[in-house]
């Protein structure tokens, strides 16, 4: 080979490196569908927002990862099984779908699992809370990112019993997730020495809850445990007060979101505790995301939200690392590099699926403590991420291995 040649040669291989890397990208193109309730009693702890975090991801990002463009589609689930489904095969078999984000409720998230695990797509769920995601129905092809039962069980949960709270009764969402809920907060309960005196099943979603209110009003029990989340909390609470159920008991809600109090006002949910993922006002970094975020949407977000768009985040980052989109070098960058911005500080995916990053206790503010549009948490503790989640779940096949 002559030097002249040699030289073009070498002057080639960068060019050769970066078709060999943009090569590895599927479909020339990152998709990633957001499967949300648009219209449901989800929507606004997810819906249109975790489709705006998203979008924010990509952007933040470059728009682009390994030289491709990254795509954000989305769909409504109307928080049903079968849809979810049914959206996600069309995704993988005929829209080259990359990744599936959100899935809020927990129905549609285990409906979806298997088929992304058997087409090798990811699944990064935001939404969904129950604890069989990370458990028997585990899957190596996906991330439980935000929180789940466990966590708000171990937060809301033993700081009601610590406050005096030592007798239960629940109000159940008929589904998975509720029965979940329940049972996470029930070990809490019994293991703090509280006692469970009674519960109910209430069909998901519900508009009238007065003969629930009415069973845990005779149950006589100091604490009434809401174990549903999104518009069921808000009518529970709100009828609570009317039947005048708090004038003698008091309401735990088991998932509460940022939305919720909104909706609620600080009238109604002051002195609540909760437990969350994320708040808005906690430091400079979350503030400077959710300022851009009410920019776009004009609420600043909630956890499952501004999960989403960490969860993306760090997506794309895995895919930047491992110099393709091919789902199981992705997975292995996931679970090897922790996550590290405004949501979480060294936050860490098990083999399990499960992220496990500090979460908070937080109480709702009376309008008197409040100083601006939005203000409504106080933080009372950080719970360590190794207090807030489970250990592995033999359970989980991946743990198996």
């Amino acid at each position: 080979m002559t030097r002249l040649v040699r030289n073009i040669a070498l002057l080639c291989l960068p060019a050769l490196f970066t078709l060999h890397a943009g090569a590895q990208v599927s479909n020339d193109v990152v998709k990633i569908g957001v499967l949300t309730d648009m219209t449901g009693a989800y929507s606004d702890l997810a819906g249109a927002g975790s489709i705006i975090a998203a979008q924010m991801a990509a952007e933040d990002f470059g728009g682009k990862v390994l030289g491709k463009p990254i795509v954000i589609i989305s769909a409504d689930h109307q928080n049903k099984a079968d849809i979810a489904s049914s959206i996600a095969r069309k995704w993988f078999d005929e829209e080259q779908v990359d990744a599936i984000a959100d899935l809020v409720t927990s129905s549609t998230a285990l409906a979806v699992m298997p088929i992304a695990a058997e087409k090798k797509r990811i699944t990064l769920l935001s939404g969904p809370g129950s604890t069989p995601i990370t458990g028997e129905s585990c899957t190596a092809y996906n991330v439980h990112y935000t929180y789940n039962t466990y966590a708000m069980a171990a937060g809301t949960g033993r700081a009601v019993v610590q406050q005096g709270g030592n007798t239960w009764f629940f109000i159940t969402a008929d589904y998975v997730f509720g029965k979940s809920l329940e049972a996470d907060t029930t070990q809490v309960v019994t293991s703090s020495g509280g006692k469970v005196l009674g519960s109910v099943r209430a069909p998901f979603p519900t508009t009238d809850f007065s003969s629930y209110l009415l069973q845990a009003q005779a149950s006589g029990a100091k604490i009434v445990g809401l174990a549903n989340a999104g518009a069921d909390t808000i009518n529970a609470i709100k009828q609570a007060n009317e039947f005048g159920l708090t004038k003698k008991q008091s309401l735990a809600g088991l998932l509460v979101f940022l939305s919720d109090i909104h909706s609620l006002g600080l009238a109604t949910a002051k002195g609540m505790y909760l437990t969350t993922a994320f708040y808005w006002d906690r430091d400079e970094a979350s503030r400077a995301f959710s300022k851009r975020f009410f920019e776009r949407h004009k609420r600043m977000p909630t956890m499952v939200q501004a999960g989403v768009y960490s969860e993306v985040t760090h997506y794309l980052e895995a895919i930047k690392a491992a110099g393709t989109d091919s789902a199981d070098p992705v997975m292995a960058k996931m679970r090897e590099m922790p996550v590290n911005d405004f949501f979480a500080k060294n936050g860490r995916i098990g083999v399990d699926g499960l992220h496990r990053h500090d979460m908070y206790l937080a109480q709702v503010k009376s309008p008197e403590e409040s100083k601006a549009p939005w203000d409504y948490y106080r933080i009372v503790r950080t719970i360590p991420a190794a207090e807030a989640f489970p250990p592995l779940d033999p359970r989980c096949p991946s743990v198996k291995k």
